[in-house]
């Protein structure tokens, strides 16, 4: 278009707007029109003017002076007009184009302006983090693209934006003339400008609109995303129980896009995929049942499958479509989540790739799980061999041998009465100790439900129970405020269990104190007066009642960040202390 400016020859009307074009003549470039004159003139006057002086000739005398001013006076200057006058024509043709021009090329480049600031607008949109965000770059790009003084958004909610442009005033006033737009989902976008807003600015800032309801809705989305990732995190984190565990999971997933049944195939030790927990209109189905065809299908492929028809009955009864999503991770196939509906290709509109993130935080729930399950599979294996050790190597034989004590009254009873007597005393002695021992280990075995009561009354409730169990005289002495994460919790009260267990079993103590202190730090001190040991001696023993030793101890505590030392000697009781951050 610049060409067309600086070059006027250039300038025909086929190159033209045709609006422009059907203004103009159609001999319009005004360079033939001189190069006509040029080249047919001259020849065209010598021509007319000899024609001329002939006629002129023929006249009688005394005429041809008049004739001469006649033509030359009056039809040379007419001629060399209407020459002139018809170049002029031309050249006003050329002017006018060039007007068009121009101001075609300012629509242009405004209205390519405008495109740019609607690019940068909707770039923006998509950049935005949360709702505000996306209110405020509205609110701004909408001054921005219409020119407007103030612009002000609101979506339901309570939230709005605002924004002003090259303007003093701080709001909009009477004098402004104002335009409100709908936004489609809600909201509305109120523009303000110093003249009357124009149909074409009404119909930009209904486009404006429509691409912020847009923007708005992504940012919904997203946020719903960030909710439900946080919700399947919360179950992963807050569950063991398998079935609970999936019956969490996949019923956040089911929300998410509306399905109404849901299913979980995990595989068993030989590899094959069974189901592991469902749920449907009729509630929830037994496990252990093989997998269909389909779930197969979905195991052997790189990523989510969709079925209908068939295949969607074979994994649930009443549906016609179903999604299924392989969960793997670093080892192999754990399993294959299915999500159905009753209603035909319910899935094809589907966030399959959020669908997929969840399956993987899936997948690393059930892989926590069974590892938890099987931590507590051989923990209980650990806990039956030192039971069955402590009985083989303390009850049983002690059992034994009131057993031979026994006997050997039997055959004294008769030749020695007394000393079958004496024999009868050291077995009985013997037995009751032996209950006594007994009781020990059952007490220490007792579950404690340290959420039913929390650490303050559980521990209570067990110092007591300690003191009377074991005829010891033991204090209880709290103070401060104590607050500790669960976990935490768990460990200190392990902590007292394994260092009271430990008095019973070994102190021969007559009192144990028990102090809880809760400051900068949680502070735990189980203190007695009985014989005392030394602890370089016995550290990584293994204690009889709790089956963990002072170095298995120590390293729980130091493994949350706390505290943990034992200060004994012989004859001089024992003091056990642990430390713990607060929560």
């Amino acid at each position: 278009m610049n060409e067309l400016l600086e070059d006027p020859d250039a300038l025909d009307p086929a190159d033209l707007d045709p609006a422009v074009a059907g203004q103009l003549p159609r001999t319009f470039r005004l360079s033939d029109r001189v190069k006509l004159v040029r080249n047919v003139l001259p020849p065209l006057i010598v021509l007319v003017v000899g024609a001329v002086e002939f006629l002129i000739s023929l006249l009688p005398a005394g005429q041809e002076l008049w004739a001469h001013l006649l033509f030359y006076g009056l039809v040379g200057p007419a001629v060399t007009y209407f020459s002139v006058e018809w170049i002029a024509e031309g050249t006003r043709a050329r002017e006018r184009a060039e007007r068009e021009l121009r101001d075609l090329y300012g629509q242009l480049r405004a209205s390519h302006a405008q495109l740019g600031a609607v690019q940068a607008l909707m770039r923006d949109l998509t950049d935005a983090a949360d709702m505000g965000a996306v209110l405020d770059v509205a609110a701004r790009g909408a001054v921005r693209v219409t020119g407007a003084t103030h612009a002000t958004l609101t979506v339901p909610g309570g939230l709005s934006g605002s924004a002003r442009g090259a303007t003093l005033l701080s709001a909009p006033s009477a004098a402004l003339f104002p335009l409100r737009v709908s936004i489609p989902g809600g909201g509305a976008l109120a523009l303000h400008f110093d003249s009357p807003p124009t149909p074409d600015t009404e119909s930009l800032a209904q486009a404006l609109a429509a691409e912020v309801a847009r923007g708005v809705e992504a940012v919904r989305q997203r946020t719903l995303d960030l909710m439900t990732l946080y919700s399947v995190d919360q179950s992963i984190r807050a569950e063991r129980n398998m079935r609970r565990l999936l019956s969490r999971v996949t019923r956040t997933m089911a929300d998410r896009v509306g399905a109404e049944a849901r299913a979980v195939f995990l595989t068993d030790q030989d590899s094959v995929l069974r189901l592991e927990y469902a749920q449907d209109r009729q509630g929830e189905a037994r496990g252990g049942g093989v997998a269909p065809p389909f779930a197969l299908r979905v195991a052997q492929a790189d990523g989510p499958l969709i079925t209908t028809a068939d295949d969607a009955g074979e994994v649930f009864p009443d549906a016609r479509s179903v999604l299924g999503i392989p969960m793997r991770d670093d080892e192999g196939l754990v399993g294959v989540l299915m999500l159905g509906d009753a209603r035909p290709n319910a899935f094809d509109d589907a966030r399959v790739s959020l669908l997929a993130l969840m399956a993987g935080q899936a997948t690393l729930a059930v892989r926590n799980a069974r590892a938890y399950l099987y931590s507590e599979e051989l923990a209980i294996s650990d806990e039956r061999a030192r039971i069955a050790r402590e009985i083989h190597d303390g009850v049983a034989q002690s059992l034994a041998f009131a057993a031979l004590k026994l006997d050997v009254v039997a055959r004294q009873l008769h030749n020695d009465p007394a000393k079958a007597e004496s024999e009868v005393r050291a077995a009985t002695t013997l037995l009751r100790e032996q209950i006594r021992e007994v009781r020990r280990s059952i007490f220490a075995l007792r579950p404690i439900d340290l959420e039913r009561y929390g650490l303050l009354e559980t521990v209570r409730r067990y110092v007591l129970d300690f003191g009377e169990q074991n005829g010891l005289r033991a204090t209880l002495d709290i103070s401060g405020d104590v607050h500790l994460s669960p976990g935490d919790e768990a460990v200190v009260f392990r902590i007292l269990q394994e260092s009271l267990n430990n008095v019973a079993k070994h102190a021969r103590a007559q009192e144990v104190r028990v102090t809880l202190h809760g400051g900068s730090r949680v502070t735990l001190r189980v203190q007695d007066d009985g014989a005392g040991f030394d602890p370089g001696q016995v550290t990584g023993r293994v204690s009889s009642a709790g089956g963990l030793g002072l170095l298995q101890m120590r390293e729980r505590v130091e493994a949350r960040g706390g505290l943990y030392r034992v200060l004994s000697s012989p004859g001089h009781g024992t003091l056990v202390e642990a430390e713990m951050p607060q929560a």
